[in-house]
């Protein structure tokens, strides 16, 4: 006869299996932001209790050399991190400053928490960009150092996963789907899920999707005209 019950192994694999599951972080994304006005570009960050862990209100997508901070909130509004484009750069590159009174003006590479940078095709076909840890800047800092972070997969069609130096997953960023598995509905790209590996500071990899939203193409679809 087949067996119905579990044996002990399969138990504590499942066991383990719900207890690594309870201590991920999981948000549901919301590309929009908190204020709500019509044609406002930011984020909206909910936690799995329907409460809002973390906000970017921006009010215009303008060009690198006029577009200054972006600023990553909490839920009550104060500000955690600052994302700055670099103006000269030969890939489209952003920096990330902590966002406290004493590093108010003019920032100094001491004062920088990483770097981001698209990767381009040539370089990698998996992955879309690089972390470099530290206030790393330029080629030159690069020379010898492994990216503190990477992406691999596809920010626009909302499937990738980002990986430390080790090339451990720290998180993923995926469809959000709702409603019953038979009967779940996959929403737009505007909310999406992003679900945080334990340990991982959580705010930093929300910086992450936001310079992702900013240095990520979206692929070209051709348009089909009717004969």
């Amino acid at each position: 006869m087949s067996r119905i019950h579990p044996s002990k192994r399969e138990s504590a694999r499942a066991r383990q299996d719900v207890a690594a599951a309870a201590s991920r972080t999981v948000y549901t994304v919301w590309k929009r932001s908190s204020m709500g006005f019509q044609g406002t570009d930011g984020f909206s960050v909910y936690d799995g209790d329907g409460s809002l862990a973390f906000r970017l209100d921006n009010y215009s997508r303008r060009r690198k050399l006029f577009a200054g901070d972006l600023l990553l909130m909490d839920g009550h509004g104060s500000p955690l991190l600052a994302l700055t484009p670099q103006i000269i750069s030969l890939q489209d590159q952003w920096n990330c400053y902590r966002a406290s009174e004493e590093c108010q003006g003019k920032r100094t590479r001491s004062q920088q928490l990483f770097s981001m940078r698209k990767c381009s095709i040539m370089q990698s076909s998996s992955r879309e960009a690089e972390v470099y840890m530290s206030g790393c800047t330029t080629a030159s800092d690069r020379t010898g150092h492994v990216p503190g972070f990477w992406i691999e997969g596809s920010f626009w069609r909302r499937s990738c996963k980002i990986r430390n130096s080790d090339g451990e997953e720290v998180a993923r960023i995926t469809r959000k789907k709702v409603g019953a598995t038979t009967l779940s509905l996959t929403l737009g790209e505007d909310v999406f899920s992003l679900e945080v590996q334990p340990n991982v500071d959580c705010a930093m990899i929300m910086a992450f999707v936001i310079v992702l939203d900013r240095i990520c193409w979206k692929p070209y679809t051709p348009l089909m005209c009717s004969s």
